[in-house]
């Protein structure tokens, strides 16, 4: 939920979706489900939530959501510092209009990861833009991705063009079917 571009938010009777230019859109089941057994990791994880009332004003104004399934491997947040390998990050989220006001959206987030010591929780806030001024851009991360994948093992693709690893002591890929360099 780091915006650094427009986002909209699209509220349906069993689904919300968030969407942005630059990722999928997050779907938040909100039908009622439970978690599955397992969960098939993607980018974004599976969003669970469910709207609230949390001041009995009769009005279910707050979005509760729990993530999980995140594929690996993945860094915290934009500094780099490494999730752990495991997989086991959940993310909760309240979210929610500010009652004083209402054109900012508040996101209370936190995460739960075998790499922190404890919980990490941020409270991130969105100013509501009129649409006429949002600049939808086109942004397509598949193109120039670096990250590859050999054999079920993820690699990096330098600058330089060098297969590089993702993890400490990752062994190199089989490179059996790889052509000699004609350079």
């Amino acid at each position: 939920m780091t915006i650094v571009y427009p986002m909209e938010i699209i509220i349906m009777p069993k689904t919300t979706y968030i969407l942005t230019d630059y990722t999928v859109p997050r779907r938040i089941f909100t039908d009622g489900r439970d978690w599955p057994k397992e969960v098939e990791p993607t980018f974004n994880g599976l969003s669970i939530g469910k709207w609230v009332d949390p001041d009995a004003s009769g009005r279910y104004s707050t979005l509760e959501v729990e993530t999980r399934g995140f594929k690996n491997p993945r860094t915290f947040e934009a500094s780099g510092i490494r999730m752990h390998d495991d997989g086991q990050t959940v993310i909760k989220e309240r979210i929610y209009v500010d009652k004083g006001n209402k054109d900012v959206l508040i996101d209370e987030i936190t995460t739960i990861d075998n790499a922190l010591t404890r919980p990490w929780t941020v409270k991130k806030s969105y100013v509501r833009v009129e649409e006429q001024r949002a600049a939808w851009r086109e942004w397509i991360c598949a193109e120039g991705n670096s990250h590859v994948e050999i054999g079920g093992e993820p690699y990096f693709l330098s600058a330089e063009g060098l297969l590089m690893p993702t993890k400490r002591g990752q062994a190199p890929p089989d490179l059996r079917y790889f052509s000699p360099s004609t350079k």
